[in-house]
């Protein structure tokens, strides 16, 4: 993904994407989120189409992530 001059921005514990909406609300873009409910992916992906999903955070390799200027997330949820 080329943004030109936007900061672009990666969510951990992503939920239903407050992270990704905030940024867009001021002119970052979310260019990934790393979530594993299923609801809440499926809220995100409304809201946030061109945004990838790429799963368990336990699983992830950073070296493999679309490179972005800010990683931001929230610990776990607990119900």
């Amino acid at each position: 993904m080329e943004h030109g001059n936007e900061l672009t921005m990666g969510s951990l514990f992503d939920g239903i994407g407050g992270f990704p909406l905030a940024a867009v609300r001021n002119g970052i873009t979310p260019v990934w989120a790393s979530e594993i409910e299923p609801f809440p992916i499926q809220v995100t992906k409304k809201h946030f189409p061109d945004m990838i999903h790429v799963g368990d955070i336990t699983k992830l390799d950073g070296a493999l992530l679309p490179p972005v200027d800010i990683v931001c997330g929230g610990s776990p949820c607990q119900d």
